[in-house]
């Protein structure tokens, strides 16, 4: 948990840092960005490598000895926040495709309002998926 917590801030600072590297423009702007991402990936996967290490802060103390504890209710979680994670920024995704390729459609043919929701309402779907897989995990653990 601890290890969360130091690497929150972190995620902040690299994310102010994304943001004024946005507004440069140029290949250095995107070789930044990409260096940027491959850092927050590595310190990502490092959090989750601690994280499914299966110790506990308090495994030094003299009541955690007594009850030894495993790894996988945490991971179980942390397998449900990606699932939700992933999914929701997977329908994220198509929910702006498929929104602006309403959009344009509707501003040409009013009448295909309902065939337009459908399609963007199956985006969404993606999300839900998630959800329920993460239900799934946490009843898990």
């Amino acid at each position: 948990m601890i290890a969360w917590l130091i690497a929150l801030p972190l995620v902040a600072v690299i994310a102010a840092g994304l943001r004024r590297l946005s507004v440069r423009r140029g290949r250095t702007a995107l070789r930044w960005v990409l260096a940027a991402n491959a850092l927050l990936f590595a310190a990502a996967l490092a959090l989750l490598v601690v994280a499914l290490d299966g110790r506990s802060a308090q495994a030094a103390a003299p009541v955690a000895a007594a009850a030894p504890t495993t790894g996988s209710g945490s991971a179980a979680l942390i397998g449900a926040a990606i699932s939700v994670a992933g999914a929701s920024l997977g329908a994220a995704i198509a929910v702006a495709y498929t929104g602006a390729a309403a959009v344009a459609a509707l501003s040409e043919r009013p009448e295909l309002f309902g065939r337009a929701m459908v399609i963007v309402g199956l985006a969404e779907g993606i999300a839900i998926y998630g959800l329920v897989i993460a239900i799934i995990l946490i009843g898990k653990a």
